[in-house]
């Protein structure tokens, strides 16, 4: 298991549409995001997935990491996404990443991070008893207007027990 656990925004925005922002305490107790990603997360514009992130800021199992290493450069990324890595990349034992958007995970994956993303996170929650369905809650983002690719709803929901062959076209 991954000594440190690390968020970019996607994961947190994402879990907070449905309220399980309380997962990520439960799966991997502390979570560290850079002051840029909070930035990002705490806009004034989504209060009820905000006020989510604030309480989980509030309560100490997410936690605002203290400082940045500078390098290296990752100049396709957004900052959010970059502090990311950096900081995955600097923490001295294991680390996980969490972070959904496809460019990030490409650099994350030539950096040789470990990384999950959001629906991942989703499928460790149902495995560990935390929700009754992955499917539902898969769902439920998606009509959020939060988009996750189908291969890997596809994939999540296989690994959870959820999918069939004729019922994995639906989602």
């Amino acid at each position: 298991m991954a000594a440190v656990v690390i968020s970019d925004a996607s994961p947190l925005i994402g879990l907070a549409r449905v309220n399980g922002i309380g997962w990520l305490k439960e799966l991997f107790g502390e979570v560290l995001i850079p002051e840029v990603v909070a930035a990002e997360v705490i806009t004034g514009g989504f209060p009820a997935e905000e006020a989510r992130i604030t309480a989980a800021l509030e309560a100490g199992w997410l936690q605002i990491a203290a400082a940045i290493p500078a390098g290296p450069e990752l100049p396709d990324l957004d900052e959010g996404e970059a502090s990311s890595i950096r900081l995955a990349l600097a923490h001295p034992g294991p680390a996980l990443l969490l972070i959904d958007e496809r460019p990030g995970r490409a650099v994350a994956q030539g950096l040789g991070l470990s990384m999950a993303g959001t629906a991942a996170v989703i499928g460790m929650a149902r495995a560990h008893h935390l929700i009754p369905s992955a499917r539902a809650v898969l769902s439920q983002l998606h009509g959020s207007d939060f988009r996750i690719a189908p291969e890997v709803i596809h994939a999540v929901l296989k690994r959870c027990g959820e999918s069939s062959p004729e019922t994995a076209q639906e989602t």
